[in-house]
């Protein structure tokens, strides 16, 4: 005999650590099965964007290490790409590389800590998260190395980067290079294959290639769902175009693809930094750029496939020191827009590991 229920709202967050900060879904239940979910954000109420119109062009940069803060120095890059545009002001050559070493180090530094915190939400407690930080950490030392901060690294500026490489760095690069796809391989090994992993996985949390292209989804989540777009190649900034790297791709668009795309991603940042390593020229690292910046009126937007995926700014000028309009395309924000459609019909749990799946930080999020 079936038994009549009644649906009932269960809030996961946000204070809960499987919401990765305080983010909260509002699950409407029937038994254990999700009929429905509201995503709610902005409890942070940070407003970056209007801050931003208040302060100098150079004085913004800050603001940007504070958004996704596990890859502060993607987030420096594509705003001072977007201030370049509108100013009209190009980058050393040295710099440029510098530019592509720093990040693809941001790039490994942010989905090591994607899986590690992915495979926490599956109920594998502390062993990968601790693997993976452990290589995180080496590469928040080579950070601090560069600019004396490791989590917030405030390193990019408008015309180049803040100043050039200690003559430590490139050694200590060269070494983790070289270490790193040992750990990889170690990764792998401890993961793609484990039983348990596979099927809380495999085939949950499917978003077709259709349903990502229409949200606008970008980095590993549109990857995951089969779509071969990254802009280091379809529209190459700095000196990408110089560097040869492949672009992982799932083929069924679920939590196992995306968490597959990352792993194979770093693999293929060990080889960008490979090569920018080798290419690196001596010279300037800094082109000559007033301190109290003035570009002339208008509108730029500079974007770059962070680790996340597409992470653009959209800078106005009036030409005044300070921008008129400062906004932000953050990819965790636009790739949560499809968590709802990814969880209905599945339990709770799932909805946890869909959710990790989609690698988000709140500060990006609540901007």
């Amino acid at each position: 005999m079936a038994i009549k229920t009644e649906p009932f709202v269960v809030n996961v967050g946000p204070q809960h650590p499987s919401t990765h900060g305080v983010f909260r879904m509002r699950m409407v239940m029937d038994g254990e099965t999700i009929v429905d979910m509201e995503p709610v954000f902005g409890y942070l109420h940070r407003g970056v964007e209007k801050i931003g119109e208040t302060r100098t062009y150079t004085g913004c940069i800050p603001l940007t290490d504070r958004m996704d803060y596990l890859s502060a120095p993607a987030n420096n890059l594509a705003y001072v790409m977007a201030v370049e545009k509108l100013a009209g002001v190009k980058a050393p050559e040295r710099a440029q590389y510098i530019r592509v070493i720093m990040g693809e180090l941001a790039r490994l530094a942010s989905h090591s800590m994607a899986v590690g915190s992915f495979l926490n939400d599956l109920g594998a407690m502390a062993t990968p998260l601790v693997y993976m930080w452990r290589e995180r950490e080496k590469i928040l030392d080579l950070l601090e190395m560069t600019c004396g901060q490791r989590l917030t690294s405030n390193y990019m500026r408008v015309g180049g980067v803040s100043q050039d490489l200690p003559e430590e760095f490139t050694p200590a690069v060269k070494k983790f290079v070289v270490e790193m796809p040992r750990f990889i391989d170690e990764y792998d090994q401890l993961i793609k294959d484990n039983e348990i992993v596979l099927a809380r996985t495999k085939g949950v949390g499917v978003l077709s290639k259709e349903m990502a292209v229409s949200i606008g989804a970008s980095g590993p989540v549109l990857r995951g769902s089969g779509v071969k777009w990254d802009i280091r190649k379809s529209d190459p900034y700095a000196v990408y175009d110089r560097m040869q790297f492949d672009i992982p791709t799932g083929t069924a668009g679920d939590c196992y693809d995306r968490y597959r795309v990352r792993v194979e991603e770093m693999r293929q940042s060990v080889r960008i930094l490979e090569q920018a390593l080798a290419q690196l020229p001596q010279g300037e690292v800094r082109a000559k750029v007033p301190q109290r910046l003035r570009p002339p009126a208008g509108a730029a937007y500079g974007h770059i496939e962070g680790p996340k995926g597409e992470l653009g700014f959209y800078v106005v000028s009036d030409g005044s020191v300070a921008p008129y309009r400062f906004h932000i395309r953050a990819p965790s924000l636009i790739n949560l827009s499809a968590l709802r459609e990814m969880v209905i019909g599945w339990k709770i749990a799932d909805a946890i590991v869909t959710f990790g799946s989609i690698d988000i930080c709140l500060g990006e999020v609540d901007r």
